[in-house]
């Protein structure tokens, strides 16, 4: 009845599991669409912001740059407008106060002799008067504050200011043009990132949610598939039981009909007064008590036989064989079935014991082979990072090597050039100088003639000791030497002049007419000297010009070599400094193989322990339900049948008591 019934309830149950089992697949399937394709777009939005982030950010980069290399080029400009205009104003300062020849010794009056030279936009009459007056060669005289010097002066003052007050509004312009941009797209960069973290928050969410309805569909794949198969066995089985249903309510109606009519004999009238003749006593109670023995009897063997064919195992056949059996009693059976109870339920518990090792033990070495492979996972991407980052540190160093090697090689280029600058400005001075020398003395021998007054006589011949006490005592000095050099100026190089003789001397020719009286050629002579002055100022100014550029280009070239040598040794600390990080990046490195290496080693042991979990649990976790609804069953039956043969081992004890009474009787 129970398993008809069961039928009957289980049937419905799985068809309707079936049912809302298939809908949940394809709930589940459609749900599991939508959320991809949902995750697809999110990933496609997260791109494109990622992207937008990344262009924000070299726009701000580049506009940053940018922003220095005019605020460097402002300052510098800045600075240089700062100190010309101070100069300006020191100078004209000093000339409205008639201190023009204190101006001239000041730093200010050099920088702004250097701003004229070079950057200065003017004629060149302007120029060259400026250069005069900052030269000192016009004398320290008072210049009124009306003076032409003064006029350029604070003419070029007022437009270096208009310069400047252009450049620096030029530079705030550009400030805040920048500030704007910078606050717009450190916006955008903020309001980006605000959407890319919920985007990639959202794509994780949807990743999990998407695996955990993957997960779901599959269990619920599984379980219509185990739904499905059990259903069709139970339809099977239920078929068949149906049929043997059927017969055993059939046979149970002959049995009860039968058993109906043996008791209606036996109770009739007839019968008992028959019985009470030949049997005396309870005759009735005996014949009953023999049936219900009988009875009982076969009700624990249908009982065992049962859980025997479920089973196979020996002891239910000893069992078996023991209530067949007329020697054995039925204490001893009760005893075996006691027994096989204990044992069943010892190995109940051994496989209790086992399920809880195995699973512990499953737990247990999947974590640590997840720990493991995330471990090796790391080590990959680790060992990919520092491998990039190597890559980068060796292109880095080449890089600085190669900048070290230029640049000492473009000291030594600059130092080559400074010298011969240096060894060209030395030639120039001393032949300019020796230029003026010839032309102060050609002057000097002119004024002689045309001018005595501006005659300047050579310095007297300054006698040593000796020769003092030689003129003291009457002598006579050897004569001076001729003067060497150009014509026997004493100027210049050494000249060899060798005299012309005329070894054939003829015969004069007549003398020519004769001449009148001479006169000097005063003003003739006066425009050479001026022209000869000319020269000197050009010479001058010549000199003036190379010494101001040398001056420039030995600072320059000091400029430059303190800054070569800064950046040298930047350079070489940096070189330095890259050097040890790849020396520990490669030990890193080294060490990051060395881990993953032994940790895929552990990997290898771990997943070998679990496929030997496999071949020891697999089986016993596959079969355990069964095993344990078996064994229980089994207990089940065996206490069952102990309760039968408790009962009819009573009856028994009654039965014989009774027979000892009735032997007394009929002895």
């Amino acid at each position: 009845d129970k398993f008809m019934c069961y039928c009957k309830t289980n049937g419905g149950q799985l068809t309707e599991a079936v049912e809302q089992a298939t809908a949940k697949i394809e709930s589940v399937a459609s749900a599991i669409k939508q959320g991809s394709e949902n995750k697809e777009q999110t990933e496609a939005s997260l791109k494109e912001h990622q992207t937008s982030r990344e262009e924000a950010k070299e726009t701000i980069a580049t506009a940053s740059s940018l922003r220095e290399k005019e605020a460097a080029a402002y300052s510098k400009v800045k600075s240089e407008y700062d100190q010309n205009i101070a100069a300006l104003g020191k100078a004209v300062s000093a000339l409205e106060n008639g201190m023009a020849g204190a101006f001239l010794q000041t730093t200010a009056s050099n920088v702004l002799k250097k701003y004229v030279m070079e950057k200065a936009t003017m004629p060149d009459e302007t120029r060259e008067e400026l250069l005069s007056f900052l030269s000192g060669t016009q004398g320290a005289g008072y210049m009124p504050q009306g003076g032409e010097i003064t006029g350029i002066l604070k003419q070029m003052e007022k437009e270096m200011s208009e310069s400047l007050a252009s450049f620096t509004s030029e530079e705030d312009s550009s400030i805040t043009n920048y500030q704007e941009l910078m606050a717009a797209k450190q916006k955008e960069v903020a309001t980006v990132t605000e959407q890319i973290e919920a985007e990639m928050t959202r794509v994780g969410d949807l990743g999990v949610e998407i695996a955990g309805m993957k997960n779901d569909l599959e269990d619920t794949k599984a379980s219509l598939s185990a739904d499905t198969k059990f259903a069709m066995e139970l339809e099977t089985s239920c078929g068949s039981k149906t049929a043997e249903w059927e017969e055993i309510k059939k046979t149970r109606s002959e049995e009860l009909v039968a058993l109906a009519e043996t008791i209606k004999v036996l109770n009739d009238d007839d019968a008992l007064e028959l019985f009470k003749k030949t049997l005396p006593g309870a005759s009735s109670s005996l014949m009953q008590v023999q049936v219900t023995v009988a009875s009982q009897k076969a009700r624990a063997l249908a009982l065992i036989h049962a859980a025997a064919k479920k089973s196979k195992r020996p002891e239910l056949d000893l069992i078996s064989l023991a209530l067949q059996g007329k020697t054995a009693g039925f204490e001893k059976v009760i005893t075996m079935v006691d027994e096989m109870v204990v044992n069943l339920k010892k190995e109940q518990e051994g496989d209790d014991s086992k399920k809880e090792y195995c699973d512990a033990q499953f737990d247990e070495s999947e974590d640590k082979q997840k720990q493991q492979e995330q471990s090796i996972a790391d080590s990959d991407k680790a060992i990919e990072q520092m491998e990039g980052l190597l890559e980068t540190l060796a292109a880095e160093i080449k890089a600085l090597q190669d900048g070290i090697k230029a640049l000492d090689k473009s000291v030594t280029e600059a130092t080559e050039q400074r010298k011969e600058e240096n060894e060209e400005f030395k030639a120039l001075m001393a032949a300019d100088s020796m230029a003026k020398e010839v032309l102060g003395w050609a002057k000097n021998r002119l004024n002689k003639f045309y001018n005595p007054k501006l005659y300047t006589a050579p310095p007297k011949r300054e006698l040593s000791e000796e020769e003092s006490i030689t003129v003291n005592m009457g002598g006579t000095l050897a004569p001076t030497p001729a003067p060497a050099g150009i014509a026997g100026t004493g100027i210049g190089a050494f000249v060899q002049i060798r005299a012309h003789s005329q070894s054939n001397k003829v015969a004069p020719p007549p003398p020519p007419e004769t001449f009148g009286p001479y006169t000097k050629k005063g003003g003739e002579t006066n425009g050479v000297i001026a022209m000869i002055d000319l020269l000197v100022k050009d010479l001058d100014k010549e000199m003036q010009q190379a010494e101001v550029s040398e001056k420039d280009a030995q600072s320059d070239y000091e400029t430059m070599m303190e800054d070569a040598g800064n950046k040298r040794a930047a350079d070489s600390m940096l070189l330095t400094e890259k050097e040890g990080t790849k020396a520990d990046t490669e030990e890193a490195l080294e060490t990051e193989k060395g881990k993953k290496a032994e940790t895929s080693k552990e990997l290898m042991g771990t997943m070998k322990y679990i496929s030997g979990l496999h071949g020891e649990c697999d089986w016993l976790l596959k079969y355990f339900e069964a095993r344990k609804e078996a064994r229980t069953s089994e207990i089940d039956s065996l206490m069952n049948a102990k309760a039968v043969l408790s009962g009819a081992d009573f009856a028994l004890l009654q039965t014989s008591a009774r027979r000892g009474g009735f032997m007394a009787k009929r002895s």
